[in-house]
């Protein structure tokens, strides 16, 4: 990489160091001036300790994890290994990140991407649901259709949880808005009347009130 085109210098105690800090998947940073190296630092993020129970819980609710991280390969591998994520992807430019969510698609999947930072915008507003972190980049919250309150991801999975029973919710309370319309309607209008049954005006204005009540009592399970 740079240590290459700037041909430096590494000694053989600290390329050791730098080697045995990549095998325990940190990254490396290289600090230098000109074609002398001058530090070498190693970072590592700590997995957050509501982050594995996360991924589990998305797993439990049939959805695929997929990591993508512009960090290295090794630091990629003990974070999937940590959470049990069985697809990784590392370093990954935007760019990288949207063609990735682009191939998913291809295969008929329906994406949701999960960001914090500008380098994931690319990738949000590719993938069909966005979710930004409340404590990230004002740019991932603008793109995104949701934003969670804060950073903690065992949020997501109650998110998508509420927006299926939503779901389920909405179509329910559809079935009986116009179960009642398909029912009622042709017999205010006098389809039996040749058997002796009419509607009259205060059942209609009674059974619209019920329909308007039971379409709200069913909304309110929500809670």
């Amino acid at each position: 990489g740079l240590l290459d085109i700037f041909q430096a210098g590494i000694p053989e105690k600290v390329r050791k160091q730098i080697g045995q800090w990549q095998e325990d998947g940190q990254s490396v940073v290289f600090y230098g001036q000109e074609t002398r190296l001058l530090a070498v630092l190693a970072i590592s993020d700590r997995i957050k300790p509501t982050s594995a129970e996360a991924v589990k819980e998305l797993k439990k609710q049939g959805i695929e994890v997929h990591l993508l991280t512009g960090d290295g390969v090794r630091t990629a591998e003990r974070v999937a290994a940590t959470l049990d994520i069985g697809y990784y992807k590392a370093e990954v430019m935007p760019n990288d990140k949207e063609e990735y969510i682009i191939s998913l698609q291809q295969q008929g999947k329906k994406v949701a991407m999960v960001g914090d930072g500008i380098n994931d915008s690319q990738a949000l507003a590719r993938a069909d649901v966005s979710v930004a972190m409340g404590k990230g980049t004002d740019v991932a919250m603008d793109i995104a259709m949701v934003t969670l309150m804060n950073s903690d991801l065992a949020l997501l999975p109650r998110a998508i949880k509420l927006s299926r029973k939503t779901v389920r919710i909405i179509r329910e309370n559809l079935f009986w808005a116009f179960g009642y319309n398909v029912v009622c309607i042709p017999i205010a209008a006098g389809v039996l009347y040749p058997v002796g049954i009419l509607l009259s005006p205060m059942w209609a204005s009674a059974a619209m009130a019920f329909s308007s009540v039971s379409v709200i009592l069913n909304s309110l399970r929500l809670r």
